[in-house]
């Protein structure tokens, strides 16, 4: 079973039975007869197959970090370091601008309380990761709230609600939200994102038709366009971005303001292991310290 373990991994990585067997020294054939007879032992596929592909399925996702779990026990089965305590591995979600501000200092934080705990952020978008989590492929993600309700057995919290601003570049003037959507070339928030259909039913609510000229889903990106006069832009202003940078000037909503909320979500606790609760619980702590974005 570890040769047929050791094996799935490689095709996961290289997205090909074929490249996979040419990295592990297998004929493409041989490769296929293993990953049949590890879906034969599992009981379930492992992959969607389309042409020459083997993506990955949402039961291939959630059991890949298992079999590199377990590679990686088998491994250690010769190791002299006797009496140690067997790894946990903690696997939270989180969007790009999550990772870059306060997980970070969070993970640090979770690494010298649980030294023998070992941890894994899985970037991706909201729609994807809140998916992982119900399929428990992780067991937490830190996200944008969703436009609808979620299942029954997951749990949200509220971690931050961040107001969306009209961000001009300094050399634009005006003041009137309405009056610079209209006339200004527009860099859209990505529509694939939860907060980019939020900016969309924004638009069309208001009976605004922009110019658009871009359309990204990274906000930095977005944020530095602007500072360099390619368009004006709808963006959250994040809970620890209070400053934005000197390129731009940010006009506030007014009583059509907006929000962003970016919160936690994760499995009823009772499933969850002590460390996972543990890293939840440091989360949650971590934007109560945050300066609110509202106040900024």
């Amino acid at each position: 079973m570890i040769r047929e373990l050791k094996t799935f991994v490689s095709v996961a990585r290289q997205g090909t039975f074929a490249a996979a067997g040419e990295s592990i020294g297998l004929t493409q054939a041989a490769v296929s007869a293993q990953m049949q007879r590890l879906e034969a032992e599992l009981g379930f596929a492992l992959f969607d197959r389309t042409g020459r592909s083997a993506r990955l399925n949402a039961m291939g996702h959630q059991t890949l970090d298992r079999a590199q779990e377990l590679i990686r026990l088998y491994s250690d089965l010769g190791s002299r370091q006797k009496g140690r305590a067997a790894t946990v591995l903690v696997r939270i979600g989180a969007i790009a601008s999550v990772q870059r501000t306060l997980l970070p200092d969070v993970l640090a934080k979770f690494h010298k309380q649980f030294p023998d705990c070992r941890s894994r952020v899985i970037p991706g978008l909201s729609m994807d990761l809140v998916n992982r989590v119900d399929a428990g492929d992780i067991d937490m993600a830190v996200i944008i709230r969703p436009p609808f309700s979620l299942h029954s057995d997951l749990r949200w919290t509220t971690l931050s609600r961040e107001p969306f601003r009209l961000l001009v570049p300094r050399a634009v003037e005006g003041s009137d939200w309405s009056e610079l959507l209209a006339s200004q070339p527009f860099v859209r928030y990505d529509r694939a994102s939860f907060g980019g259909r939020q900016v969309d039913r924004f638009l069309r609510a208001a009976h605004l038709r922009v110019q658009e000229v871009c359309e990204v889903d990274e906000l930095e990106a977005i944020v530095r366009l602007v500072a360099n006069g390619v368009g004006i832009a709808l963006v959250p202003q994040t809970s620890t971005n209070r400053r934005w940078p000197a390129a731009v000037r940010a006009i506030n909503l007014g009583q059509h303001t907006f929000h962003r909320d970016i919160g936690l979500v994760h499995r009823a606790r009772r499933s969850m292991g002590e460390a996972a609760q543990q890293l939840a619980d440091l989360v949650a702590a971590a934007y109560g310290e945050a300066p609110s974005a509202a106040e900024a």
